[in-house]
């Protein structure tokens, strides 16, 4: 079963996303059936962010080695960097994370509380160094783009905003099927809190606030002592897959460590400069990594909505082509991603092939579904559901999208 839904083969045999030697190790190409996906994935992620009341920022590639050395980046994690670029006698390197951009925003003017929450999300494309024997299809790449957002907020403003992040955590993975959740709150160890960036008290208001958050959903979780990183206390909410698994997927985590090194701060309603919180949250994780687990989960067989090719018509002889052409364009006229077989194969092999490739709907089309303005409809599973007219066929998957169901 598990080698049944291996993403390294399924990817291939779906013709989705390819690695190439010449291209470089790690270095995924996204193929047009693979890219739709990723389309839909991307337009979902970005939908539910702007209705949940955040703005979408884009940033560059690439920076001078002053962010980095601010973040502390080349201090700390240099191994996983790639080599600078000489640009005019300045250092650039390729950015590892999003974070500092983000920064660099929030620092471009002075900010007053009254301009508090902000949240920016941004599908950034990252590159970190990993060595080629560590490196397993999308699961573990060198170039991969994360779903970031960094939510800045007055300390005032935490409880509502961890419980927010939290809620659309859950709202957005359950829309693409995962039901069964498992959650981790790491804190710092109490023994050492001079590991640890930000004051005691910072600490202690953010482990509070993630741990009111899960409590106040009746979430159970695991806390995990001594596990925080020494920027900030998070929570991981880890996703059950088909086969049991438990996969890591999103973190929500406080960082006490970037807001001070770049010196943000923001005028309060005593008139003061002080430091905001801010809370780092990837949903998905990475965009490659959530795609190996959704065609693990589905076995390729995505629910309508993600599917590539959604129908595939099928004409029985090469005199129904023509009206299979033109229910093709109905349905794409309807917003559906559909395709006609117009090979030489016999009805029975592009019925084969479509199941092959895990298309989730065929419409068969002869003479008498010609003549009645009809199509005859199979499922992937090789259920016949029948003849039944374009219009009510497009009713039935069109539902089925919009409520994201699997089939």
């Amino acid at each position: 079963e598990i080698e049944k839904r291996n993403h390294r083969r399924l990817i291939k045999e779906l013709d989705l996303v390819s690695f190439h030697e010449e291209v470089g190790a790690g270095l995924a190409l996204w193929h047009p059936k693979g890219a739709r996906i990723r389309l839909v994935i991307e337009d979902y992620w970005r939908k539910l962010h702007l209705e949940g009341g955040y703005d979408i920022v884009f940033t560059p590639h690439i920076g001078r080695s002053y962010l980095w050395e601010t973040s502390g980046h080349l201090g700390f994690y240099k191994d996983g960097m790639y080599s600078p670029m000489d640009i005019e006698g300045q250092e650039y390197y390729i950015k590892p994370m999003n974070c500092p951009f983000h920064i660099m925003i929030y620092n471009s003017e002075m900010r007053s509380y009254r301009d508090l929450p902000l949240r920016w999300a941004e599908l950034g494309t990252v590159y970190r160094y990993e060595r080629s024997g560590t490196l397993h299809g999308l699961l573990r790449v060198r170039g991969f783009t994360q779903d970031d957002a960094h939510i800045i907020c007055t300390p005032e403003q935490m409880d509502d905003e961890v419980l927010r992040v939290l809620d659309f955590s859950l709202n957005l993975l359950k829309g693409f099927g995962f039901e069964e959740f498992r959650f981790d709150l790491s804190v710092r160890d109490p023994a050492k809190p001079d590991k640890y960036a930000g004051d005691d008290a910072m600490w202690i208001q953010a482990e509070a606030s993630l741990a009111r958050a899960l409590e106040t959903r009746a979430l159970p979780y695991k806390r995990m002592e001594g596990e925080a990183v020494f920027y900030g206390p998070k929570i991981d909410i880890h996703i059950k897959d088909a086969l049991n698994r438990t996969w890591q997927c999103t973190t929500i985590q406080f960082d006490f460590n970037e807001p001070r090194r770049f010196g943000m701060t923001y005028v309060g309603e005593d008139g003061k400069e002080h430091e905001p919180y801010m809370v780092h949250r990837a949903l998905l994780g990475s965009i490659e990594r959530f795609f190996a687990l959704l065609v693990e989960h589905y076995a390729g067989a995505f629910p309508v909505w993600l599917s590539p090719v959604q129908v595939r018509v099928i004409p029985i002889a090469d005199r129904h082509v023509s009206y299979a052409r033109a229910v093709v364009q109905r349905l794409q006229g309807a917003g559906l991603r559909a395709e006609v077989d117009d090979s030489s194969n016999r009805m029975q092999a592009k019925i084969r092939e479509a199941q092959v490739q895990k298309v989730p709907y065929m419409l068969v089309v002869g003479d008498r579904e010609m003549e009645a303005g009809q199509a005859n409809l199979r499922t992937r599973e090789g259920v016949v559901l029948g003849t039944m007219t374009v219009d009510e066929f497009i009713a039935l998957a069109t539902a089925v999208v919009n409520e994201k169901r699997l089939i």
